[in-house]
């Protein structure tokens, strides 16, 4: 396997342990589809480090995503691929995620004033929208793990980081719902250009059907109203997708010779893992103390 492929797998695996050790309190304690809520640091954490090896093992050809007016473009490649590692270590350990997830956020938002928003307005299309909403959901929820980590009651300054965090993952679920109706053979969750297998059986039903669910637990986050159940079930939905169709779309991926199919499969599966998690992240943000679970935990 090449190393780019090779890394990021390792990657995916060493944070998949650090992140189960660091769960299985509370997945232990969780009923029901709370111990899919349980799993929203592992769902968050993962994507990251996975991305940061990409950025690590394959440095010279991601060079050209680095805008040509910043100076050791090479330097910020790796610069961003060892902050990735560290904010997933971060968040899969719940260590000083106050930080991480702030300073993630940050970096997202960076990427999208000095690249993707950039690339829309130039290239258009749906891709590269697509691509601006799905960083915003990233760097929105990095904010609300940040809030959410922060001691005390969510007032002030954390109670901003969750507000802004949650405005900004219920427009892209709203952009995405949409997406699937326009778009309805694609790729669920993250409605990028690749669509899905022809084995998979009623596949406009399931873009549909996932369309459907993003654009009501969208409304339901950008109003505030049932905002820690709806995130719950459409965060669990994304997970059974990643595990029902990326996870065989990732295998094959994998067993292809060609280097770039195995790295286009591994972003797939983890883009859509990433997605998941910041949508268990507003679950998450709305769940009190373990003597007061809500009815769906």
């Amino acid at each position: 396997m090449p190393d780019t492929a090779f890394w990021m797998s390792a990657a995916a695996i060493a944070l998949f342990v650090i992140g189960l050790l660091a769960a299985k309190n509370d997945i232990a304690k969780a009923h029901g589809i709370g111990k899919v809520v349980a799993l929203t640091y592992l769902c968050f954490a993962m994507p990251l480090a996975v991305f940061g090896a990409e950025h690590l093992a394959g440095a010279k050809a991601m060079i050209g995503l680095v805008p040509s007016f910043l100076p050791w473009r090479l330097f910020w490649v790796y610069f961003v691929g060892f902050a990735l590692i560290a904010a997933s270590l971060s968040i899969a350990t719940r260590i000083q995620v106050q930080w991480s997830g702030l300073l993630f956020g940050i970096m997202m938002f960076l990427f999208e004033a000095l690249v993707h928003i950039p690339g829309a307005i130039h290239n258009g299309g749906h891709d590269p929208w697509t691509v601006v909403f799905r960083e915003f959901s990233f760097g929105g929820a990095g904010w609300v793990l940040a809030g959410t980590a922060m001691p005390g009651k969510p007032i002030g300054r954390s109670k901003t980081l969750i507000t802004v965090g949650r405005i900004l993952i219920a427009i892209t679920a709203i952009f995405f719902g949409m997406e699937h109706f326009l778009h309805p053979l694609l790729l669920p969750g993250v409605p990028l250009l690749k669509e899905m297998p022809t084995w998979i059986p009623a596949r406009a039903v399931i873009d549909y059907l996932t369309g459907a669910f993003l654009i009501a637990a969208g409304f339901c986050f950008l109003l505030g109203r049932k905002t820690s159940m709806a995130s719950a079930y459409l965060g669990a939905w994304i997970v059974l997708l990643v595990v029902l169709i990326y996870g065989p779309v990732l295998i094959g991926a994998l067993a292809d010779p060609n280097n770039g199919v195995k790295v286009e499969g591994l972003n797939y599966f983890f883009d859509t893992l990433l997605f998941g998690g910041v949508i268990l992240s507003l679950a998450r943000a709305g769940t009190p103390p373990p003597s007061h679970m809500p009815d769906y935990m």
